[in-house]
């Protein structure tokens, strides 16, 4: 054990609480990892097609599309990252929750449906309805597969961090290894399952998730005697802020930079979820747009209960464990709702304490492996369908060769993700997932907007939006503090961030817009009027949709 945890005793204990019962917490992991295995396995028996392994069969009814659409967006940055913020930074932390669950309404109102009716497998199909298909694909394709990526940092870190608690490893080593197998997990399940396997296993996790959440939201309020007041206060007083970890400003308000930053990622969370690969693959498993605007009503239902019970078990965090214990656990806090669970079940060493613990973190791990199985798929197809089969082979791949595209696609992204996730294990968990917010909102939100609202957007006005937004998103976050400069960034020794801001959607997004929009007008080439009018009616109607 490290001076740092040395320090503070609960983390010790904590650590020596899950070594007495490490039995008992590898029985429960193991035994979710077996049963989501044979689900899966089940599933890749059922899968026949192209259409089973990207789609489902489009089969799902629009509750269970729902309750995987919300196990698919309730990741471990929800659980873990946002319970953290909270913890360490109070009301700014909480912002979070409500940028996560406002962020429904635009993907319900601009993207859910006409999506779901212009589309057949992946975002690439929409956007080449009506321009060239080779150009427009390979950029969807790309942009796809980075937001992707940045995801999928964000659940590595989370499995590294979560696993490494329990386990009691401390070695950097021990935490890769850990990452690596997370890495390995999540190619068996899309090579195997497809989007079959996927769904079922993300509809399990989020029963999982939320029965988790509840229990121990209601034992937190019971400690409490269900006084919000109450929690509120202790968390602030224990918190050691006093009444400003209550009121805006603590991350979000010190500096104007840091007011811009708060800006910025509330705009990329706003806007990010509708552009998200993994999320708009979804809408495609259902028969009809009813049902996919039936699981969009469903998973606000569930995320919005699930989001504000976040706020129980972050402030609640804060209210029964020291801050030093949560920063010595993890810097950026992303521990704080399983020592919370160990604390509230009986405390380091008692039964119930281990149980708790041990339970609550075989959800967080289930939560981890369904979204990184959703995330891959997303990817894997993208790379399949729009590049592979639409842009090398030039339409003529067979359904086949497809998806062992697709399989093989998914083991090159696992193998990358386990190299990126190694490096960003000591990174927020939810601040890693408001930069993939940011990278979809810039590069695929316009994108996908204008092609099924604007009838004068062209192909070079989609090109100029997707590569536009993609590479400004992703050059500012190499140059910024997430990446170098600061204790918590992802190489904290270096130092080349010229940009100041942790989130870079406040220039990135509408530069997205605008370089769609100058893209269009600057083109030569002459909008397909009567392609527009074709997936005008077909998106509000879903008239010939597939």
């Amino acid at each position: 054990m490290s001076a740092a945890h040395a320090a503070y005793p609960t983390v010790q204990l904590a650590a020596e609480g899950a070594s007495e019962h490490r039995p008992l917490i590898i029985t429960l992991f193991g035994c979710f990892v077996v049963a989501t295995l044979f689900i899966t396995v089940w599933a890749g028996r059922q899968t026949k097609d192209a259409s089973d392994f990207y789609a489902g069969g489009r089969q799902f009814t629009g509750f269970q599309n729902g309750l995987a659409v919300s196990g698919d967006y309730m990741s471990a940055a929800s659980f873990l990252g946002i319970a953290g913020a909270i913890a360490l930074f109070g009301y700014d932390g909480f912002l979070y929750s409500i940028g996560f669950l406002v962020a429904w309404l635009v993907a319900l109102l601009l993207v859910a449906e006409p999506l779901r009716n212009s589309g057949r497998y992946t975002m690439g199909d929409v956007l080449a309805y009506r321009m060239r298909q080779r150009p427009v694909r390979t950029a969807a394709g790309a942009s796809t597969i980075v937001v992707s990526i940045f995801y999928l940092l964000a659940q590595m870190a989370g499995a590294g961090v979560l696993v490494s608690l329990l386990l009691g490893i401390t070695s950097d080593g021990g935490k890769i290894a850990i990452v690596a197998l997370v890495g390995l997990l999540m190619i068996v399940y899309v090579t195997i399952g497809g989007m079959k396997g996927t769904t079922w296993v993300q509809m399990v996790k989020a029963v999982l998730l939320i029965a988790g959440t509840v229990l121990i939201t209601f034992l937190i309020l019971l400690k409490f005697h269900f006084n919000l007041s109450d929690l509120l206060g202790t968390a602030a007083e224990n918190s050691g802020k006093g009444k400003a970890f209550l009121e805006p400003g603590l991350k979000y308000g010190a500096t104007s930079t840091s007011k811009l930053d708060f800006i910025s990622l509330g705009i990329a969370l706003v806007l990010g979820t509708a552009g998200l690969p993994h999320i708009l693959i979804r809408f495609y498993t259902v028969p009809t747009a009813k049902a996919a605007r039936k699981s969009v009503n469903w998973a606000i239902g569930i995320i919005g209960a699930f989001y504000l019970m976040t706020i129980v078990l972050g402030f609640g965090a804060a209210a029964i464990l020291k801050p030093g214990d949560i920063i010595a656990s993890n810097k950026a806090g992303n521990t704080a709702a399983p020592l919370a669970a160990l604390e509230i079940g009986g405390g380091s060493g008692s039964t119930g304490g281990a149980i708790l613990l041990a339970v609550i973190s075989a959800v967080a791990f289930a939560t981890i492996l369904a979204v990184v199985a959703g995330l891959t798929l997303a990817s894997s197809s993208s790379f399949a369908h729009d590049i592979y089969a639409n842009v090398i082979r030039k339409g003529r791949a067979t359904e086949k060769e497809e998806v062992r595209a697709a399989k093989w696609a998914t083991v090159a992204i696992g193998i990358v993700s386990i190299g990126l996730g190694a490096l960003a294990r000591d990174l927020n968990v939810a601040g890693l997932v408001a930069l993939a917010f940011a990278v979809a909102a810039s590069a695929n939100l316009p994108t996908i907007l204008y092609s099924l609202f604007w009838k004068r957007f062209t192909t070079q006005g989609a090109l100029w939006s997707i590569y536009g937004g993609l590479a400004s998103s992703v050059l500012l976050v190499l140059f910024s503090p997430v990446v170098s400069s600061k204790p918590t960034s992802m190489f904290p020794d270096a130092d080349f961030a010229w940009f100041p801001l942790e989130n870079p959607g406040l220039i990135s997004i509408p530069l997205g817009f605008l370089l769609g929009w100058l893209g269009s007008l600057l083109s030569k080439e002459e909008p397909d009027k009567g392609k527009y009018a074709e997936l005008e009616v077909k998106s509000l109607t879903g008239v010939g949709a597939h």
